[in-house]
This record gives C-alpha cells, sequence and structure tokens, in this order.
C-alpha cells in the first residue's frame, strides 16, 4: 500500500507501507533446572564438609593438659636430660624449633611409649604454651635426623636413647627460655 510521495528540493521520498509481520507469541521457555541443582549440591556438599571437619576438630582434639596433670609413677625412672634446643626455616617462610635431648631408662621395665607435657612459659613465667606429645626417639642423624615412636625401638632398662621434640608453632609470647618438659604417660611391658 502506497500512502504518497512527497519532495522537497528536488528529491522525491517515497512512504511505502508494508504489511506488519505478525510474530507469533511464544509460551513461555521452560527452564533447564539441572545445572542449578547441580551447582546448589555442590556448594551445599562443600558446607556440609566444612562443617563435620569443623566438628571432627573439636571432638577429635584432647583438651589442654592441665599444667598440674599427675606424672606417671614411672616417670622417675625415666631421666631426661642433655637438652638442646634449635630452630630451622620451613619451605612455607615459618619457623620450626626443635628440642633434643637424651632419655635414659633406670627403672625395671621395658618402656614401649612416652607422652610428654612441654610448657612453654613468658618472661612472667606464665604459660604461654601447653603442648601434649608423644616423644620421639632420633633413628639416625645423617644424611639427616630421622626419628621414631618409642614402640619402634623399646628403651629397655639401663637403655639410653637421644630423642626430638618438633612444634610447628610456638608461641609468639614465649621467653625464649628451655620449656619444661614433664612426662605424662609411659607405656611399659
Amino acid at each position: 500500500m502506497k500512502l504518497g510521495n512527497f519532495s522537497s528540493r528536488g528529491c522525491k521520498i517515497s512512504l511505502v507501507s508494508t504489511p506488519l509481520e505478525v510474530v507469533p507469541i511464544h509460551e513461555k521457555e521452560e527452564r533447564n533446572w539441572l545445572p542449578l541443582a547441580v551447582a546448589a549440591a555442590v556448594v551445599l556438599s562443600i558446607v556440609a564438609v566444612a562443617i563435620l571437619m569443623s566438628l571432627k576438630d573439636v571432638r577429635g582434639k584432647s583438651a589442654v593438659t592441665p599444667i598440674n596433670a599427675a606424672l606417671d609413677p614411672y616417670a622417675g625412672s625415666l631421666a631426661l636430660t642433655g637438652l638442646a634446643m634449635s630452630e630451622s626455616a620451613n619451605l612455607a617462610g615459618g619457623k620450626v624449633t626443635y628440642v633434643d635431648g637424651h632419655i635414659a631408662n633406670t627403672g625395671t621395665r621395658t618402656v614401649t611409649a612416652v607422652t610428654v607435657q612441654v610448657l612453654f612459659r613468658t618472661v612472667y613465667n606464665e604459660v604461654a604454651q601447653n603442648e601434649t606429645m608423644p616423644l620421639k626417639l632420633i633413628r639416625v642423624r645423617e644424611p639427616y635426623i630421622d626419628v621414631e615412636p618409642v614402640s619402634a625401638a623399646p628403651l629397655k632398662p639401663g637403655d639410653e636413647r637421644e630423642f626430638r621434640l618438633v612444634f610447628d608453632v610456638v608461641s609468639p609470647d614465649w621467653d625464649g627460655a628451655y620449656p619444661v618438659i614433664r612426662i605424662l604417660r609411659v607405656e611399659s611391658k
């Protein structure tokens, strides 16, 4: 359908009308919910694992051993002497602190495990850090120091060995003096 011709200063303008194209209205497209459901399931799984891990950490960790906890009755038969401390840098840029020493079994039983409490103190003689850990015996010194549990090489009566305690983190409030080492538990046969 032609509407008309117009002219202005030598230009001819034509207005032509064309029929309107009718576009059918589509009904709402069905949305694919599968990717959203998978993403939600992954997020919920990650949250659930994080919660379970935090609960496991809370339940799995034993409470800090009180500094006045009773010593094992056999502790008097195990002499800890010759303490020496050292530090080294780890690959993550932090420091690792070592306490080396000598243990002697002056008793009558063969010792298969020793659990010690290590107390790092502040300049005010307060406990800055309280660690409870198994005592590890030095197995070899060359090419590097390797440790093993006491159960791998039990201490017979009269035996003497070197030991090492390893601390990945030591409180910044520690005064730098030798820590107090207390023998809390001894397993023997």
